[in-house]
């Protein structure tokens, strides 16, 4: 998370972009957020990524389970975009394993998959998911989410609450 010291805020409302820098602890030139886009689909991926690129985060990938937990150690992600089915290990289990993690607990999780069953969605719940989105998915949705959570960090609210939306 971005420890704000001091920031300037550029709005351009044409091209709904916000650009936000600061000096940061932990970033040093600005405080761009960093997401790990994680799905065993790259054209998913890919989506994810330039959507949220075109945001000004920047967005890191991952194509499998075990790959987005080595990824969360070296990268160090403010948010997580997770599918739940992936080869070697499912979102579930990578989920479970960051909330088990002192260190990744409290990092947002959005799950965004095609599973939308209610023995779905619940598991989610109980593994200790921010967001539950499903396949189809509107790229505008997702960014919702996921400036609704950063929105939610940055009042001092944690993550952003449970969201859950079954399109």
């Amino acid at each position: 998370m971005c420890r704000r010291k001091q920031a300037h805020i550029d709005i351009d409302h044409r091209n709904c972009y916000t650009r936000i820098e600061c000096k940061s602890e932990r970033r040093t030139a600005s405080c761009q957020r960093k997401i790990l886009a994680v799905d065993d689909e790259k054209h998913i991926v890919r989506l994810v990524q330039v959507n949220l690129e075109r945001q000004g985060y920047e967005v890191v990938t991952a194509f499998d389970g075990k790959e987005a937990l080595q990824k969360v150690e070296e990268e160090n992600p403010d948010l997580v975009v997770l599918d739940v089915m992936m080869p070697y290990m499912d979102g579930f289990e990578v989920l479970q394993n960051l909330r088990r993690n002192p260190s990744t607990r409290e990092i947002p999780v959005i799950m965004l998959t095609a599973k939308a069953q209610d023995s779905d969605v619940f598991k989610g719940w109980q593994s200790g998911v921010d967001c539950y989105l499903t396949k189809p998915f509107n790229p505008m949705e997702l960014i919702s989410f996921v400036k609704r959570i950063f929105k939610s960090m940055d009042d001092g609210g944690g993550g952003g609450g449970p969201v859950y939306d079954v399109s």
